[in-house]
């Protein structure tokens, strides 16, 4: 699927809530994640409970654009249906700075103390975050350990190289 047709997708599956869209911009990041803005009427209905009805929208738009392109792999560098992001009035990139600014915090921590930091268990969203946050660090790596709800990112420092 082409950008405008998973922007068409998504502004379907927001008004099927009754939620009027307003306007629904497309960005890329360095990361090369794909931001579709979208400004709706009545965010809370989205951001309410963590953005838990935020989380499903990506989850369900993510699925359908592997249903509809069977043949791509997953591994595939060229998949960018697991880059794609659907923000609510900016509540998703709110969110991605406060988990940058934690990350910032936590790294400066285990450099000065030259130790691993764990952060606080997140969601795979957040954690996905934080290592992208320390991919271009040389002196630190992050690796997720944990299962389920208590999985969290442990910020090892290793020196520079």
């Amino acid at each position: 699927m082409n950008q405008s047709e998973i922007k068409n997708l998504i502004q379907e599956l927001v008004e099927k809530t009754l939620v009027k869209t307003s306007n629904i911009t497309i960005a890329e990041d360095p990361s090369g994640n794909i931001w579709f803005s979208v400004e709706v009427s009545e965010p809370r209905f989205f951001i309410d409970r963590e953005g838990e009805a935020l989380s499903a929208l990506n989850h369900l738009v993510r699925r359908i654009i592997e249903a509809k392109n069977p043949t791509v792999d997953s591994i595939h560098p060229k998949d960018t249906r697991n880059n794609i992001l659907i923000d609510i009035n900016n509540f998703q990139k709110k969110r991605v700075e406060s988990v940058q600014a934690i990350a910032h915090m936590m790294g400066e921590r285990a450099r000065y103390f030259k130790s691993n930091i764990e952060i606080d268990p997140m969601p795979a969203f957040e954690r996905r975050i934080v290592h992208e946050f320390f991919s271009t660090a040389t002196d630190l790596k992050t690796e997720s350990i944990g299962m389920g709800p208590r999985r969290r990112v442990v910020i090892k420092y290793i020196g520079t190289l």
